[in-house]
């Protein structure tokens, strides 16, 4: 598959929260993950190496969510071999108030599979 269509694939999936399907479907088994430095302080590592551990990551944080009240993803933008979307959420995380969550993920992609993801927010 080339960058555009696993981009487009990503997004389909992606607006239909079907966030394992992504994981299992298109990450390389050795996908590099990097987090934005501001969830160091609720303890998310900026460097998460390997498809078990991001998707682990992935799993770990979807049970911190009480409450996602609307979801967003935006059309992805491709340039060689990356692709970028947005993604923005109104989520209620277990114990805290109510919050509108935004980031922007840079997304590699390899001989059709995700290689590495980058998270800005």
């Amino acid at each position: 598959m080339t960058t555009q269509q696993v981009a487009a694939r990503y997004y389909e999936l992606a607006i239909q929260n079907k966030w394992n399907e992504i994981h299992e479907t298109f990450h390389d088994e050795n996908i590099i993950s990097k987090e934005s430095e501001h969830g160091v302080p609720a303890g998310i590592d900026t460097i998460t190496r390997g498809k078990a551990a991001v998707k682990a990551k992935a799993d770990a944080h979807r049970t911190m969510i009480e409450a996602i009240h609307s979801r967003y993803t935006s059309e992805p933008l491709v340039a060689g071999d990356f692709f970028s979307i947005v993604l923005q959420r109104d989520v209620t995380y277990k114990g805290k108030p109510r919050e509108i969550s935004e980031e922007i993920a840079v997304i590699g992609v390899k001989d059709g599979k995700i290689v590495s993801e980058t998270f800005f927010y």
